[in-house]
């Protein structure tokens, strides 16, 4: 079978085993449709349940279908790589297995590109999370916008389609730490966005707990951005402007003769505040230093255990 591929539908799989066959079975359909040539590739990132097994019986069902198996779980934006350097397709499409992305709004995502985009985002017109999930996701974005001067929409999401050159930029990019969503708006080319319906997840639950958000959110934002180094920086300069004129205060109140031994209560304080900020200061070169040694040691972001699908690229 030809290699040669007009698209290609990357899907990270973990804890999506429930939606994995309504999802292939609606991709299929779609696809079908669109009447060109495609290749669903499904990464398994070391799904704790049978997904695995279900990619292997489609990949044998279906020649379109290959599947990628990681050796354990790396995270969602490793396995997303994994399967962008496995793709064949001139046009790539990114999407989630919970079915929270309508295979049915790809047809938009590709007939927008064709109109001389390069890459056409999905933007969620109505966002089916709950409560604390959408909250954290827009404080996330407004704290990123700033660290990173761009403008950053909480709407933002994985779900959308690149050329394939965008993708060769993408996967150019050699550091470990891998956010797809800022790295493909990073490479720059030429981008639209489309508004869609954001579906609630019927099936399944999220596998991103509030510890694992807030650790991706740090590492996210501290990966690409050395912004609170500035800040911090800044920080020490005021501190200091201020403690420049509490000397002064008390000069003057020495050669007025209005010392006294009261002040416990402030020194105490003080000492406590600059020994907080130091250690912060510190903390957080030191995180920004473990960043450099994780890169240093150029290891893989993923390790394949399996592959299965007879339009498997060697």
């Amino acid at each position: 079978m030809s290699k040669n591929k007009e698209l290609s539908i990357v899907v990270p799989v973990y804890e999506c085993e429930d939606s994995l066959a309504e999802l292939y079975k609606r991709l299929a359909k779609t696809l079908e449709d669109m009447n060109l040539p495609y290749e669903i590739i499904l990464v398994d990132d070391g799904d704790p349940s049978n997904a695995w097994k279900l990619i292997c019986e489609l990949a044998q069902k279906d020649k379109n279908v290959k599947g990628i198996k990681l050796s354990r779980n790396f995270g969602q934006h490793p396995a997303i790589s994994a399967g962008l350097e496995n793709s064949n397709g001139q046009w790539i499409v990114v999407m989630d297995g919970d079915l929270q992305h309508k295979p049915e709004d790809i047809p938009k995502l590709y007939s927008k590109a064709l109109k001389g985009k390069d890459i056409v985002f999905a933007k969620r017109s109505l966002r089916r999370d709950n409560f604390w999930k959408i909250l954290s996701s827009k404080l996330f974005y407004k704290v990123f916008s700033y660290l990173t001067d761009t403008t950053w929409d909480s709407s933002a999401t994985n779900f959308g389609i690149y050329k394939k050159r965008v993708i060769k930029a993408v996967m150019s990019m050699p550091e470990s730490q891998k956010y797809f969503p800022v790295m493909v708006r990073w490479v720059g080319f030429e981008s639209s966005e489309i508004e869609l319906k954001h579906e609630e997840r019927t099936l399944g639950k999220s596998s991103y707990t509030f510890t694992k958000l807030i650790s991706l959110s740090i590492n996210i934002m501290l990966s690409f951005s050395v912004k609170p180094l500035s800040l911090m920086i800044r920080g020490g300069f005021f501190i200091s402007f201020i403690s420049v004129l509490v000397a002064v205060y008390f000069v003057v109140n020495s050669y007025l003769g209005r010392v006294d031994v009261e002040g416990w209560t402030s020194v105490m304080v003080s000492m406590w505040f600059i020994g907080g900020l130091m250690i912060s200061i510190i903390g957080l070169v030191g995180y920004y230093v473990g960043l450099s040694f994780n890169e240093a040691k150029k290891r893989p972001i993923y390790i394949v255990s399996e592959t299965t699908g007879d339009n498997f690229k060697e």
